[in-house]
């Protein structure tokens, strides 16, 4: 690697349980573009990574206590670390290389070491840290400038519409019946541009990890309730049946649009789930932030259905949802919600990035690709997942798991 006046020396750990292994290794990389530390035991090059991130690190396989599989574990463990290359040094045959490419090593170099083949490892580590550095680094001013513009745009937005509001009210004199119209679709536009801001903005904090869940318990059934009940008039417009039940429940409980709408229907809902018991369906969560989820799916049930309903059931079970690499939860029950719909359906080559964001499909009615996206991030910082099962032309059926509260 050509030396670079303008660079700090490149900080490299090398842990060895044997002294003059370690001394053997400073005497080859005895470079000013190196600042080599040196420790004889796993534990104390954990304590060293905590404190000061080193650029490289040399570990030594076999040694007592930790050794060197445990501390490359730990370190890909650590979710507030950087990435840091590791080359592990080691004695043993081909099973020991396995085993420490999947804890996490970059590369591996064997004993007794060659000093060219050691050099050249080491500069090869350092441009692929260099490398994931400069990325990360585009990576986060990518995401500040769109967080600072998301956020600097939400201001005229919000005043525009404001100002379209007064004129749609007559504020500053008559306006001819075309104008209001005209001025209507614009209202409408600022809106659904305002509405993509606003998601732009929050999937940004969410993958900053500046977004601070306000945790408290949340039943989902009455959660899952009042979002059905803003959204049935959506449905009704489109001649569709909006439909809310639990799992062991007989019939599901429909809502109409109709004057002082579901009404009887809620309280009926309401007094079977209290025999059921309400509490199974509480989770541990933010109720804002899950609502955000659970109307993002029963809302695009409705946008791309055209005929028949979308159906929200809520349940629990016992079982861990297959396929998802969610933590175990043991005895612990697993609530969820399942909006189901008869509408367009998803085709299977989409079924896998559809919840990456702006990943639109290819229908006409798709968004901006951030829903979907945002939800499955607030479901995952719940300790959950959402789930799809889809066929074209039948329909799809989207699924929120969430662990169940402790107690309930």
């Amino acid at each position: 690697m050509p030396p670079d006046p303008s660079h700090e020396p490149f900080a490299i750990l090398a842990v060895d349980d044997s002294s003059d292994n370690l001394f053997l290794i400073e005497s080859i990389l005895d470079d000013p573009d190196y600042r080599m530390t040196c420790v004889e035991s796993g534990q104390a090059a954990l304590e060293v990574v905590e404190q000061a991130p080193p650029d490289v690190i040399l570990l030594d396989v076999m040694m007592p206590g930790l050794d060197g599989y445990a501390v490359t574990q730990r370190i890909r463990d650590n979710p507030n670390l950087p990435y840091i290359p590791i080359l592990l040094i080691t004695a043993h045959d081909q099973s020991s290389l396995v085993q420490g490419l999947d804890a996490g090593a970059d590369d591996f170099i064997r004993k007794p070491v060659d000093v060219n083949e050691l050099r050249a490892r080491v500069r090869s580590l350092l441009r692929l840290k260099r490398s994931i550095d400069a990325q990360t680094a585009m990576i986060r001013q990518r995401d500040d400038f769109v967080a600072r513009l998301t956020h600097d745009l939400r201001t005229p937005l919000v005043a525009a519409n404001r100002m379209l509001k007064l004129c749609q009210g007559d504020a500053f004199g008559p306006i001819p019946e075309d104008g209001k119209q005209a001025i209507a679709t614009i209202v409408d536009s600022n809106r659904h541009l305002l509405s993509m801001v606003n998601t732009l903005l929050e999937v940004y904090r969410h993958e900053a990890g500046h977004k601070a869940l306000t945790l408290s318990p949340v039943d989902l059934f009455k959660l899952t309730e009042t979002v059905v009940m803003e959204l049935a008039p959506m449905a009704a417009e489109k001649g569709l049946t909006c439909l809310l039940c639990w799992s062991n429940q007989a019939k599901p409980v429909p809502f109409s649009a109709a004057p002082g709408f579901g009404g009887a229907a809620v309280e009926a809902a309401e007094a079977e789930t209290e025999t059921q018991g309400h509490d199974a369906f509480t989770v541990l969560g933010d109720y804002l932030e899950l609502r955000r989820v659970i109307t993002n799916l029963i809302g695009n049930a409705i946008k791309f259905t055209d005929a028949g309903s979308v159906t929200a059931t809520i349940g629990t079970t016992l079982q861990r949802p297959d396929g998802v690499a969610i933590p175990d939860s043991g005895d612990s029950p697993w609530v969820w919600v399942r909006v189901a719909d008869t509408g367009i359906g998803i085709p299977k080559s989409e079924q896998q990035a559809v919840f990456e964001w702006f990943r639109q499909g290819n229908q006409a009615r798709s968004g901006h690709g951030l829903g979907l996206h945002l939800s499955q991030r607030i479901a995952q910082l719940h300790g959950g997942t959402i789930t799809l099962t889809s066929e074209v032309d039948q329909g799809s059926c989207f699924t929120l798991y969430l662990p169940q509260a402790a107690g309930s």
